[in-house]
């Protein structure tokens, strides 16, 4: 099979933004007078959208469907500040991409971070290779749900089988099955290769440089 597209998941896949999340909801936690979580323990609540993380991160008597809907308002705040400080692309992410633009694969980022977080981090990190960068815009439509993957291969012409999604979590591989894509993971990001195997990954990737090879 000729892959012609690839679809990338962002926190833990293209970036390393984990200390920018994590510092966002403990500010928030902080103001609230409610304990915080170590980076270690922010690996395990990213993943499925910052609503979710808001609820792993509260504590279990702040945890009404009241109480996750005021933290998600203010971490969207503080996240919203903050989410490039630290964030950068992982060793060897550049130049995969400047390789894949040269061989005229066609590129996108669908990530369960919010839509409009999702676009600001893509286009200021990566300004000039993703013309696709989809966030979560309404919770039935996260990630593993297929919708907007499918969307991405109908609005560039392709077949779902001609997509490599790559991601870092069980989520990401199970939307790739879902989509009938590829599901490619990666060793690098937020969850064990074990886990990625488990949930469907047809390959784990230990760097950026491997993918080329399986083009």
């Amino acid at each position: 099979m000729k892959y012609k597209g690839i679809i990338f998941d962002l926190d833990g896949t293209l970036v390393n933004s984990l200390e920018d999340i994590s510092d966002a909801m403990n500010n928030v936690l902080t103001t609230l007078n409610y304990p915080t979580h170590t980076y270690e323990a922010y690996q395990y609540f990213i993943g499925s959208g910052l609503r979710n993380l808001v609820s792993e991160a509260l504590p279990s008597s702040n945890n009404t469907e009241t109480d996750i809907e005021n933290c998600f308002n203010c971490i969207i705040s503080e996240y919203r500040k903050i989410c490039t400080l630290k964030t950068k692309p992982y060793a060897g992410i550049v130049e995969l991409l400047d390789d894949l633009v040269s061989r005229d694969i066609k590129l996108a980022v669908f990530s369960n971070k919010a839509d409009e977080l999702t676009k600001k981090i893509a286009s200021e990190i990566f300004p000039d290779y993703f013309n696709t960068a989809v966030g979560l815009s309404t919770e039935a439509l996260k990630k593993p749900n297929p919708f907007e993957a499918v969307e991405i291969s109908k609005n560039w012409n392709l077949k779902t089988e001609e997509i490599i999604f790559i991601g870092d979590s069980d989520i990401d591989m199970l939307t790739a099955t879902n989509a009938n894509m590829f599901p490619l993971g990666v060793s690098w990001g937020y969850r064990t290769e074990e886990e990625l195997i488990a949930s469907g990954a047809k390959l784990v990737i230990n760097t950026p440089s491997e993918l080329i090879e399986i083009l």
